[in-house]
């Protein structure tokens, strides 16, 4: 099986390292990264891309210091290596003006808004990571016990009925 890299990007310490935390249930399956900048985070997809693994989801904070987070995932759609990674915005902060612009600019798939609870993170998590995977794997029946089994098996079935066409 492949492994695809989750990043989180968060400037506060002690949030990143709560995330992390609540995404351990992952790390069977996916690399978890954390880094604590744009620059950092930068720094792993680079690392990662470099040693073959592919960003399958970021979940980024938005008030960061040296770049929004939202500026941060416009960059990424517009890069041909992270565009069809899943972004998610993890913030309390962001303003609708910049939830938009991120929407309007396919930057943005998913908004949880802190403080979060580790289930609701964890399901919407799984539901993009399965959204990614459908769109980006071929091997879709390995993702059928960690990821939405039904959407997966749906996704393979329709793939099935246009081969036969």
């Amino acid at each position: 099986m492949t492994k695809y890299l989750i990043l989180c990007v968060d400037d506060e310490r002690e949030v990143l390292e709560s995330v992390l935390q609540d995404l351990m249930p992952f790390e069977d399956n996916f690399i978890v990264e954390g880094a604590e900048s744009v620059t950092e985070a930068k720094q792993v997809i680079a690392e990662m891309a470099g040693e073959g693994i592919k960003l399958a989801l970021i979940l980024c904070d938005h008030i960061m210091p040296e770049q929004t987070g939202i500026s941060f995932l416009i960059e990424l759609s517009q890069n041909n290596d992270t565009k069809s990674a899943r972004k998610v915005l993890l913030t309390g902060q962001a303003g609708l003006e910049d939830t938009v612009e991120a929407v309007n600019h396919a930057s943005l798939d998913y908004y949880i808004a802190k403080p979060w609870h580790g289930e609701t993170l964890r399901s919407a998590i799984i539901s993009q990571l399965t959204a990614f995977m459908i769109e980006n794997d071929d091997n879709l029946l390995s993702w059928t016990t960690i990821l939405d089994s039904e959407a997966i098996l749906n996704a393979m079935s329709e793939r099935r009925a246009s081969f036969g066409e």
